[in-house]
């Protein structure tokens, strides 16, 4: 008896263990694959309203990736600092993504009175034009984008850039499209894999970077960085070959000079913006070439971060070459942004699928850890008015004020995004005194300033 009981215990130890592993296992392949499934109200497409206004500026707008200085730093100031009666919803819609399977996780910009933010349906990659102060529909474009293996769902992964009157979007499958800011009308599309370009694994999602007349993107392939003329969308020039990257392209300014770092799938690479001429180029190797960090800089300084264990390397640039100044793990951001304030350097370290990283303070020229802690998981920042304003992937906030003597949380806000089952990877924007919020189909606007 005691020896068939034996046998039994042993057949469940093993049933567990293989059930358990099962699971692990289907987890691991979700973060890979990506199967997200739209969750919480999902509408119908409104009508847009009508007439337009012309376009107006506001006094602190949001027109691209990392805001007006490519630095993470939203002019907007004046900000609430006490969130313990929640902030004031002003307004929210839930028809960004038609269909379950339709994930986008592309940021929202904002000048004046336009926000645009890019969208998706089962065959087409959308585009979507609000009101910023009320949610309103104004116009909405699309085309046809079938994506074959869409990891992690089929929609858009970059965030638009408004370059005076006009909006670039930049879609999975490699579209760089043009649209009139006013109305949408459309202005040019082109797609990188027509000049040899090739997307990386879990598809095109480095954001666009206007700069002077071009307007630059990651291609990959044959053509791993594309510049194109940003009025007429003919090719300027292509440089180099290899995986693309899912970072931006960065503003580097070193004097009078501006130059454009490319976070590649290999390497950190140095252009010229007229030429596309190779500067200098620092090789960084990551596990599935996944460097999606945006490169962070302060001065002559630059900070490098890449997930998987990887870790990061602060670089100076002294006559006009890279020299390695430090490389550590401390932080090993898989796709958040760090920041630079005041000579150190606060971010995330950990995988972006799970809330259990930790957010760090690190000394900026020795790479010296000063603090850690565990108290607001993983998630994306983005600085305003002094402080940090946080997001985990469950869609909590939390306002952090960066110091380097100590964690320092103000306030918090939590369920911000509603229903959240699958990580709210989208980093926050903050433009005119809003904060803005998206999850997938959902997108929600706070007031920031006012009771």
């Amino acid at each position: 008896m005691n020896k068939r009981r034996l046998i039994i215990g042993l057949g469940v130890v093993v049933l567990l263990v293989l059930v358990a592993g099962a699971f692990v296992a289907r987890k691991a392949l979700q973060a890979i694959q990506g199967d997200e499934v739209l969750s919480g109200l999902e509408e119908s497409i409104p009508q847009p309203i009508g007439p337009l206004e012309p376009i107006g500026a506001g006094q602190a707008d949001w027109p691209c990736w990392r805001g007006p200085n490519s630095n993470g730093i939203s002019p907007v100031t004046g900000i609430r600092t006490d969130w313990s009666g929640g902030l004031k919803k002003l307004w929210e819609v839930n028809y960004l993504c038609q269909g379950s399977r339709s994930a986008t996780w592309s940021a929202p910009v904002v000048r004046g009175n336009r926000l645009v933010v890019p969208g998706r349906d089962k065959s087409n990659d959308l585009v979507f034009c609000l009101d910023p102060e009320t949610g309103a529909l104004l116009w909405t474009q699309s085309y046809r984008a079938v994506i074959r293996i869409p990891k992690h769902g089929p929609g858009s992964r970059a965030t638009p850039y408004i370059d005076e009157d006009r909006v670039y979007t930049f879609g999975q499958r490699g579209d760089l499209a043009c649209w009139n800011l006013a109305d949408g009308a459309p202005l040019w599309r082109s797609n990188v894999e027509d000049t040899g370009g090739d997307a990386p694994t879990w598809g095109h999602a480095s954001s666009p970077l206007v700069y002077g007349d071009k307007v630059f993107v990651q291609g990959g392939g044959k053509a791993l960085i594309v510049a194109y003329d940003k009025m007429t969308g003919t090719v300027a020039w292509k440089a180099l070959e290899g995986t693309a990257g899912y970072a931006a392209i960065t503003p580097l300014r070193v004097g009078e000079t501006t130059m454009l770092l490319v976070f590649h799938g290999t390497g950190l690479v140095c252009l010229d913006p007229a030429s596309g001429k190779v500067l200098w180029d620092v090789p960084w190797e990551t596990s599935y070439d996944v460097n999606a960090t945006t490169p962070v800089v302060a001065g002559q300084t630059i900070f490098i971060t890449s997930g998987y264990g990887t870790g990061g390397q602060a670089l100076r640039i002294e006559n006009g070459k890279p020299e390695i100044l430090w490389r550590s793990r401390a932080i090993a951001a898989h796709h958040s942004d760090p920041a630079i304030i005041d000579g150190f350097l606060y971010g995330y370290s950990g995988q972006s699928n799970q809330n259990s990283g930790r957010f760090k303070c690190l000394e900026l020229d020795s790479g010296a850890e000063k603090w850690t802690t565990n108290e607001i998981g993983w998630g994306t920042f983005v600085q305003v008015d002094g402080h940090l304003l946080c997001q985990d992937i469950k869609g909590n906030l939390f306002l952090i004020k960066p110091d380097p003597n100590a964690f320092t949380k103000v306030t918090e806000m939590k369920a911000a995004l509603g229903e959240a089952t699958s990580p709210a990877w989208t980093v926050p924007t903050v433009a005119n005194g809003k904060l803005y919020l998206r999850y997938m189909q959902r997108l929600i606007c706070y007031d920031l300033i006012n009771e």
